[in-house]
């Protein structure tokens, strides 16, 4: 009784955290040093500069530059996620719904606000999939990714006898996670159309690192082990890492931190292979490369584990009894 008890607070004190850590980003998103371009004449463009910061103290991160066309180019690169331009009419927003369809409508908002109301030209520079429009199909078809490549990770872990065999199991799993994550998101959904090969190099290397890091954790510390590389990957990954907005909306340092764990790193790096030709994905792979490298040693480190000993009601103890009474 008094055991059935403890696990039923010890499951209430779990879930009295992860409901906040879960839903606290999502109900406080909003532009926080989000990095936004304005372009135009020197006079002209400051003005803009500063009327957007008044606006919204602390939201935006503002770079000024003198045409569109630098503009653009700061929107291809990742640099930003959109930018106000200036011309003789007025005011147009240049947009790149593919880094964040959650942005690009919020400065559309922060435009209409700038330009007194009146609409806005909007020009979707690197525009999100045709079929996936709001980026949902994006951040969905994502995550399982990570619930995957823990549960892969578990299994090696708890399954599979020798360090050579789990490596062989956890590169094998890489593989075959690019190329079928690759099918499903690039050939059959049709949410994201990139290079086949930098995509399915991207999801594998996520993969890879998320796996990894669970099956080094649990060939090193056992079953806790397993449980630790879960919550590193899952449990706070996923929350922190903004796949369906962008990290800048997110509370720092929240949003950030989300960014250094395997799944907000992977949602960058999918993102920049399949939409930027890999812009902005450099640091994203860094990380990733990390976990996995880390993951990889783990396992190589950790002894073999045993031989599983017979116990006294198996039949391979009673054999074991002559044989031992033999000697």
């Amino acid at each position: 009784m008094t055991l059935a008890l403890v696990v039923a607070a010890v499951a209430v004190a779990v879930q009295a955290l992860l409901v906040p850590l879960f839903a606290a980003p999502a109900a406080n998103l909003a532009p926080r040093d989000l990095p936004v371009v304005v372009a135009g004449p020197a006079p002209v463009a400051g003005e803009l500069a500063d009327r957007l910061t008044a606006a919204r103290p602390g939201a935006f991160e503002v770079t000024v530059v003198p045409d569109a066309a630098t503009a653009d180019g700061a929107l291809r690169d990742r640099e930003a996620y959109a930018a106000f331009v200036a011309g003789p009419d007025g005011v147009a927003l240049h947009t790149a719904p593919a880094a964040s369809p959650t942005v690009a409508a919020l400065l559309g908002e922060a435009a209409g606000q700038l330009s007194g109301g009146r609409p806005v030209p909007v020009v979707a520079v690197v525009p999100a999939d045709p079929d996936d429009p709001r980026g949902a199909g994006f951040a969905a078809g994502f995550l399982p990714f990570a619930m995957t490549g823990v549960l892969a990770g578990a299994l090696l872990a708890l399954l599979v006898r020798g360090r050579v065999a789990r490596l062989a199991g956890l590169v094998g799993y890489a593989v075959l996670a690019g190329a079928a994550g690759t099918l499903v998101l690039h050939d059959w959904l049709g949410v994201i159309g990139g290079s086949r090969l930098a995509e399915a190099a991207a999801i594998g290397l996520f993969a890879l690192a998320a796996a990894g890091t669970v099956a080094g954790l649990g060939a090193v510390l056992g079953r806790p082990g397993i449980g630790l590389g879960a919550l590193l990957v899952f449990l706070l990954g996923n929350p922190l890492s903004a796949v369906s907005a962008a990290p800048e909306l997110l509370p720092q340092p929240w949003g950030a931190i989300g960014q250094w764990l395997p799944v907000g790193a992977g949602g960058t790096l999918l993102r920049s292979t399949a939409f930027f030709d890999g812009a902005g994905g450099g640091q994203a792979a860094l990380v990733l490369a990390g976990y996995a490298v880390v993951g990889l040693a783990l396992v190589l480190l950790a002894r073999a584990a045993a031989p599983a000993r017979p116990q006294a009601g198996d039949p391979a103890a009673r054999e074991a009894r002559p044989a031992a009474a033999a000697h």
